[in-house]
């Protein structure tokens, strides 16, 4: 496959990833900020990928299987990479600390409360190491959002919006912590904004895999995994992230609004 095919997917890809600056500017200004609208779009987001994955992405993976395994073994090899998927992104979510989790969204109101000098070496370790954290989460995430545009450009674009709604709490994660401990925001936000680039490592990556094999045959496996990936990063992330910055009924119309929102738009664009 030639660059320029590739370039698109690339490009979709890296401007997912740099939503985490969405993130890093929305923590300058955390008092204007609405918990119940993030509780939504966080929600919104969740349905988006379980809709996808079980409705659109599994299976296209299936499809792209079924080209070169019977049905049955092609059912079975989408099914264990599915949960291979997330098998994958639950032991890289292991390998963080709890307490240093960049889905563990800091609250910028204990954080001005309880602020005081002894608070902001504590306050630069959490943020350099939400850094870090989000540079080894987004890795996969990366990889989701190139193979699947790469697969279907519709579904790719799909999945970049709901990944990029996504990482906009990543963001706060890196940011407000910085910017609490260091006064300084330009820097806090360039952080924030930069670490969402490892979504192109694992654009990268992806290019690595199809090189490697047959492509089609590789989509088919890397698609099941994606839709682990993304089953995953909903029920463990983004929906406990919801109902924390919100009400639990806020967060399910957010799910139920994104699922609704995804089958009309893939019916109608179809």
């Amino acid at each position: 496959m030639k660059f320029s095919e590739l370039t698109p997917a690339l490009v979709v890809t890296m401007v997912a990833g740099l939503s985490t600056g969405i993130g890093g500017l929305l923590s300058m200004f955390q008092k204007r900020s609405s918990s119940r609208f993030l509780c939504v779009s966080l929600g919104f987001s969740a349905g988006v990928m379980i809709y996808l994955s079980f409705m659109e992405i599994l299976p296209e993976g299936l499809f792209y299987l079924q080209r070169y395994y019977p049905l049955r073994k092609a059912q079975l090899l989408n099914i264990i990479a599915f949960f291979g998927g997330i098998a994958i992104i639950a032991i890289i979510d292991r390998l963080v600390p709890s307490q240093d989790n960049p889905h563990e969204i800091p609250n910028v109101f204990e954080i001005q409360r309880d602020l005081g000098p002894a608070q902001n070496s504590h306050l630069l370790r959490t943020g350099v190491l939400s850094a870090l954290a989000i540079t080894i989460h987004n890795i996969p995430e990366g990889l989701v959002t190139f193979t699947s545009y790469l697969a279907n450009p519709k579904i790719g674009a799909s999945v970049a919006l709901a990944i990029a709604i996504h990482n906009i709490p990543e963001g706060i994660a890196v940011a407000v912590p910085l910017y609490f401990a260091t006064g300084k925001r330009l820097k806090s936000f360039l952080i924030a904004l930069f670490s969402g680039l490892s979504e192109v490592v694992g654009a990268l990556l992806g290019i690595l895999l199809f090189s490697l094999g047959n492509l089609e045959l590789m989509l088919g496996f890397v698609l099941a995994s994606t839709a682990g990936v993304m089953v995953y990063i909903s029920f463990d992330e983004l929906l406990p992230t919801a109902e924390r910055y919100g009400e639990h009924h806020l967060s399910i119309y957010g799910v139920l609004s994104g699922m609704g929102v995804m089958a009309l738009s893939l019916l109608f664009l179809a």
